[in-house]
């Protein structure tokens, strides 16, 4: 009789498998132990809450009966909640990939008792199709591999494991170029320029965004054309670099990717016009689109991206934010098992939300023309609600009563499962993001709301040794050890609160989390930062996060995140690790910057120098001048002095512009000031 062992687990994604008659282990030395004493081979699962297919499989093979008994009987099954354990989730990544080209969630490895790879995928359907096996065909053919070819399975394992160690352990070779010397050079290259040109061969002119379906928003990529845009305004270059940012930002905000009545947005879209999305809403997605969104804003003036900001935060705050102020994981795609079933809408449904409403059937269809409610809608016999790209996001004022009213009613259906682990790296991102929308809106409920998620990290996700930890939950308090992107990730978050509140605390948070990062995650010899401490549990291989996915890489975010803290404390610590990051990428920014976008970032502010500005004493209306643009390449320190040279001689009521060890003439007038920041961007 199988025995699960998930429903003790945190993740919410583990303890949805907890009734699966699979003889289900967590990631650990039991199972592994278990694999050796019976010989057998493992089978690795590894998915997440908010993942469709994810569940498909679980409810076509997981479920079954018979399914479970081929498992159970010749195999080890362990599950791992790869938003839980992305160490985990990277090294067998790299094995799938190696082995099939591409990769995917939910992800299927098989591995020895010892935990080499020697075969994989991801989604294994019931019965047999043309081109891909069932997932029963793929267990029968392994068991009798592993029985009577065992090895051909060895040297397939050893194989692998060869193959996932070179691709996951990039380490700068000795006396190789760095980037950052090109930068210093008579004729330095633009390497922001050098990314929107290779955007510009892949951007859809139509619909926005780069290539072709499925498209995910990838907002770093934005933030690239929106910089190259304020340095080269006017120029063919900045007003190409414009039109790609603002066309992509138009079409995710009037697609059917953006829940145009409770805010925020889907992970991605399964067509070019973004109207299809896979329906999970994901907190780093929100956190990366805040952040963008709010740049454009910045850049354009556009009211349709102050509006899209409100949704997206007015979304996180209602929907994802737990009463102790840590903010959940994600939302299902699904609902009563139906992909989308909460988000979508008939005609019928339209006209019964405003039912009993003065002028309920002008209402209906207002928002119907708005939206493009039709009767034989655009997903499945019915709408997903979406606009015109460039139009309006507001209508009449029937139309917003109506839209009101659409909420109102969605309100009363089954709401999609909620994962409600609360990752550190996420909530860093989030409030990261968040405390820049405050300090550039001047929003005290944003920056209350930031701060609140800031708080929330300290006290609840911190073991009692001092040490950062990854993942909290309700039932369970704060478990496993965190990993190198939530240090960088909790740099650029404390940083970024400084720089909103003007507490010193945040700061002296920052300085702590990143000699953590450093003494615990640097590679002093190979460059750059693993992704596990050197004290975590040993995996097949020690990787190193390096390219940017669904969120930038650990190694990118770490170096932004400390070449912007060494510019505000003068520590040459953090500065010399950043460079370092880029050193190592330095041939990957040069041959496929795109693939390092965020890396790029880093790399122009190191090369550049950054902008470090100073407002000393009580002067509101100096910072306020500071704050009412974007400076990508600026650090800005006010409020309690700290120990940093920045600070050092300044006089009260004055706001200092700093680059290259040299201060403009102090300001005492924002119209002088202005025109001290024009360098910044």
């Amino acid at each position: 009789m199988a025995h699960n062992r998930l429903a003790g687990e945190h993740s919410p994604y583990l303890r949805q498998h907890a009734a699966n008659p699979v003889d289900w282990y967590p990631w650990g030395g039991e199972a592994f132990a278990r694999a050796t004493a019976l010989d057998r081979p493992v089978f690795l699962s590894v998915g997440y809450s908010a993942c469709h297919w994810c569940h498909v499989m679980a409810h076509e093979s997981f479920e079954d009966p018979a399914v479970a008994a081929r498992l159970n009987a010749g195999f080890v099954s362990v599950k791992v909640d790869r938003e839980e354990r992305p160490d985990v989730d990277a090294v067998y990544m790299e094995a799938v990939q190696a082995l099939t080209g591409s990769g995917g969630w939910p992800m299927s490895v098989f591995l020895t008792p010892d935990g080499r790879p020697f075969f994989g995928g991801t989604y294994y359907p019931p019965a047999d199709q043309p081109g891909r096996p069932s997932f029963t065909t793929v267990l029968a053919a392994l068991a009798d591999v592993w029985e009577h070819r065992r090895e051909e399975v060895e040297e397939q394992a050893d194989e692998l494991a060869r193959s996932v160690a070179a691709r996951s352990t990039l380490e700068r070779p000795a006396g190789a170029a760095s980037v950052l010397a090109d930068l210093a050079g008579e004729e330095p290259p633009d390497l922001v320029a050098g990314v929107a040109a290779d955007l510009a061969g892949r951007f859809d002119a139509e619909w926005g965004g780069f290539g072709t379906a499925p498209k995910f928003p990838q907002p770093t990529l934005v933030d690239v054309a929106l910089r190259q845009a304020t340095r080269y305004p006017g120029t063919e270059a900045g007003d190409a670099a414009r039109h790609l940012a603002v066309r992509t930002l138009d079409a995710l905000a009037a697609g059917g990717i953006h829940d145009h009545l409770g805010g925020g947005f889907a992970r991605y879209a399964t067509d070019r016009a973004w109207t299809i999305p896979h329906f999970e809403k994901m907190l780093y997605d929100q956190a990366g689109l805040l952040r963008t969104f709010l740049h454009g804003w910045l850049v354009t003036g556009a009211p349709a991206y102050r509006r899209t900001m409100d949704g997206i935060v007015a979304y996180v705050r209602r929907d994802l934010t737990g009463p102790e102020g840590g903010v959940c994981s994600a939302e299902d795609a699904d609902s009563e098992g139906v992909e989308g079933r909460f988000y979508v809408w008939t005609p019928d449904q339209v006209a019964a939300a405003p039912a009993g409403a003065p002028g309920a059937r002008a209402l209906a269809d207002a928002v119907s023309a708005f939206f493009g409610v039709t009767p034989e809608g655009n997903f499945e016999g019915a709408t997903i609600l979406r606009r015109p790209v460039g139009a309006p996001l507001t209508g009449s004022a029937e139309v917003e009563e109506a839209r009101r009213l659409l909420r109102r009613a969605r309100a009363e259906r089954v709401r999609p499962a909620l994962d409600d682990k609360v990752l550190t790296e996420w909530n860093a991102m989030w409030a990261s993001a968040l405390a820049e929308a405050a300090a550039a809106t001047g929003d005290a409920a944003w920056a209350e709301a930031a701060v609140a998620v800031g708080e929330f990290l300290v006290a609840r996700s911190v073991d009692h040794e001092g040490r950062w930890l990854r993942s909290w939950q309700r039932s369970g308090g704060a478990r496993q050890r965190a990993f190198a992107a939530d240090h960088a990730w909790l740099v650029d978050c404390c940083t970024r609160l400084g720089e909103l509140t003007g507490r010193s605390v945040w700061t002296d948070r920052a300085r702590a989390t990143a000699d953590a990062l450093i003494d615990h995650f640097a590679d002093d010899d190979g460059g750059g930062f693993f992704t596990t401490a050197d004290d975590a549990e040993r995996l097949l291989v020690r990787t190193k996060d390096v390219l940017d996915g669904a969120t930038p890489s650990a190694n990118a975010v770490a170096a932004l995140a400390l070449a912007r803290l060494g510019a505000l404390t003068g520590e040459a610590r953090y500065t010399a690790h950043a460079r370092g990051v880029v050193d190592l990428l330095s041939d990957v920014v040069l041959r496929h910057p795109t693939a390092v976008a965020h890396t790029v970032l880093a790399a122009d502010l190191l090369g550049r120098g950054a902008t470090e500005v100073v407002v000393v004493g009580d002067r509101p209306d100096l910072l306020a001048e500071v704050r009412r643009r974007w400076l990508p390449g600026a650090v800005v320190a006010w409020g309690e002095p700290t120990d940093s040279p920045l600070w050092a001689g300044r006089t009260p009521d004055r706001a200092y512009v700093c680059r290259d060890h040299a201060c403009r003439t102090p300001a005492t007038e924002p119209g002088v000031l202005a025109g001290q920041l024009g360098g910044a961007a």
